[in-house]
């Protein structure tokens, strides 16, 4: 009986008290609504003047607010915060519609825990129950107190299952603890998206697009199909003619090749004073002299194609990269096949790209030796355009320095502290920390002040000491910066813009400005994934005439 009365007193004070809570959140949501009202009210009724009705619907309202505008700044001021007021009414509406929902969910909460209470004291007041058990002086019938005792615990347990299920709508800790759990479970959900989008993004930025693939198969089947057309010549004399303008450029995309080409070559003033060397792989060497064989170069350019492989002193005896390449070491951490070595660190993914260590790509500490009768040369990346002629460039004293490239570093970003391993003692000792970063991509090369400072040297030593990756990840900017640390000349920055393929806020002033234009990132031009309002600086220059861009459909 005792439990019978404290359960319902328990149940009546309950839903006194959530009845109180619910008239309180009610009454606070009425008033903020009432309040914007009367400021809207208020202000509406305060600035327009008596005799004049105006018009707040379909194109009479635009003319209206243009015209204020232009007229009135106090009436511009008057629709800010006319939109504040809204803004607010809507606010405080979503609130009162959560505040109906709960307090339709309180009402259905305390209309079971009342019935539940009224349940408890209608059982004892049954009559065979009352009689049998609560009012007989006699001994207490033990079927009737068996069968009072399991009517009981039903509803004890049906009481518990309630509590239960509606404790968390008033344990404070209960729902802090939840909450801690929601957070932890979506942080964990969020690291996870991070590193399959970082994943998915290095496979969109290194793997070869199948419209590259096509265009090289393309080239290759035409090489096959007709070899009398395109048989090996003799070098020029101007490959070798040091008044010219000689230009290196070092990959495997043929498509690339072609536009920085096609963007000197339509830029330039004196198009035949103009000389490139492009060096590429043996998988795209016959696709290059075919593509450059079917599409001749404009204004007497002259070109000369080489493969790496027919570079003999470039072994793994004189070269340390190629050396490092056949280490044990080195080829595990590139080539073992282990999900976890591909997103255990999602920030340094991109350094296990075995690209990092190809020769194609450390050609560029070569330079002198591959064109030992050459004074200067001018190395461009695969992925930069040229909007200028750079004839200029040549003429820039280089103060008997090696390297004349553009600073990258702003702010406390882009310095060498980015790139190198300040931790390790040589480093630290060596290196300024806050030095600016230059890139590489457009970087004009006195070949005899590097014979002469033995570029080449500095480069083997640095290289060599970084074989356990100690000194700095991997790539060839830390290397080019630690082997030009004091021999770089800093160029004008309107010379060489980057960030094309990684950042979307370079503005259009800058980038008309730029001599070169530098599509460094993941988001190359030629990718799916390139950014759209940069893409067209890159696509102007591609040969769109050509019957396999056509076939092999890049969707230019």
């Amino acid at each position: 009986m005792a439990v019978a009365v404290r359960g319902g007193r328990a149940g009546s004070g309950g839903g006194s008290v959530l009845r109180s809570f619910f008239s309180y959140r009610i009454f606070v949501s009425a008033m903020f609504t009432l309040l914007f009202f009367v400021t809207i009210s208020v202000l509406f009724s305060s600035h327009p003047p008596h005799n004049k009705v105006v018009e707040t619907t379909g194109n009479a309202y635009v003319q209206r607010t243009f015209l204020a505008w232009q007229s009135d700044p106090l009436k511009t001021r008057l629709e800010l915060i006319n939109n504040q007021a809204s803004n607010h009414i809507a606010l405080v509406n979503a609130y009162a519609s959560y505040a109906r929902k709960l307090k339709l969910d309180i009402s259905k909460q305390l209309k079971m825990f009342d019935d539940l209470a009224t349940n408890f004291s209608d059982l004892q007041l049954k009559p065979i129950y009352r009689t049998a058990l609560f009012e007989s002086d006699g001994q207490v019938d033990e079927d009737v107190l068996r069968q009072f005792e399991k009517e009981v615990k039903d509803k004890i347990k049906i009481a518990r299952l309630m509590i239960v299920e509606s404790k968390e709508s008033y344990d404070n800790q209960l729902k802090i603890q939840k909450l801690k759990d929601t957070i932890f479970a979506v942080n964990e959900l969020l690291l996870k998206a991070k590193k399959n989008g970082a994943f998915a993004s290095l496979i969109a930025a290194k793997s070869t697009p199948k419209s590259l693939h096509c265009l090289a198969m393309r080239l290759m089947e035409e090489r096959i199909a007709h070899p009398e057309k395109y048989e090996d010549e003799e070098p020029k004399p101007e490959f070798e003619d040091p008044s010219l303008y000689h230009y290196a450029i070092f990959s495997d995309n043929v498509i690339a090749i072609s536009v920085v080409v096609n963007s000197v070559v339509k830029n330039a003033e004196e198009p035949w004073k103009h000389v490139f060397h492009i060096v590429t792989d043996r998988m795209n060497f016959a696709a290059t002299k075919v593509w450059f064989k079917m599409r001749p170069l404009q204004g007497g350019a002259h070109i000369e194609i080489n493969v790496v492989d027919n570079f003999k002193f470039l072994n793994p005896s004189y070269a340390p990269v190629l050396r490092q390449l056949e280490s044990a070491n080195l080829q595990k951490f590139y080539f073992e096949t282990r999900a976890e070595n591909a997103t255990k660190d999602v920030n340094n993914m991109k350094f296990r790209n075995p690209k990092f260590l190809l020769m194609l790509n450390h050609l560029r500490f070569y330079l002198p030796e591959l064109y030992p009768k050459l004074h200067k040369i001018l190395f461009l990346d695969d992925d930069v355009v040229v909007q200028k002629d750079l004839t200029a460039l040549w003429k820039i004293d280089m103060d008997g320095k090696v390297n004349a490239a553009v600073d990258t570093c702003f702010g406390s970003f882009h310095r060498f502290s980015e790139y190198l391993n300040f931790s390790h003692p040589l480093i630290k000792e060596k290196f300024n920390p806050r030095a600016c970063a230059w890139a590489f991509g457009m970087n004009l090369f006195d070949l005899d002040a590097w014979r002469q400072e033995k570029s080449t040297e500095q480069y083997h030593y640095w290289q060599n000491l970084n074989e356990d990756r100690s000194l700095w990840k991997l790539g060839t900017l830390p290397a080019g910066l630690i082997t030009f640390y004091s021999t770089t000349k800093s160029l004008d920055k309107s010379w060489h813009v980057v960030g094309l393929g990684i950042n979307p806020s370079i503005s259009m002033e800058e980038i008309d400005k730029a001599a070169v234009i530098h599509f460094s990132g993941d988001m190359k031009p030629w990718l799916d994934i390139a950014m759209n309002h940069y893409k067209h600086l890159w696509t102007k220059y591609v040969d769109n005439e050509m019957e396999f861009v056509q076939m092999c459909n890049f969707g230019m």
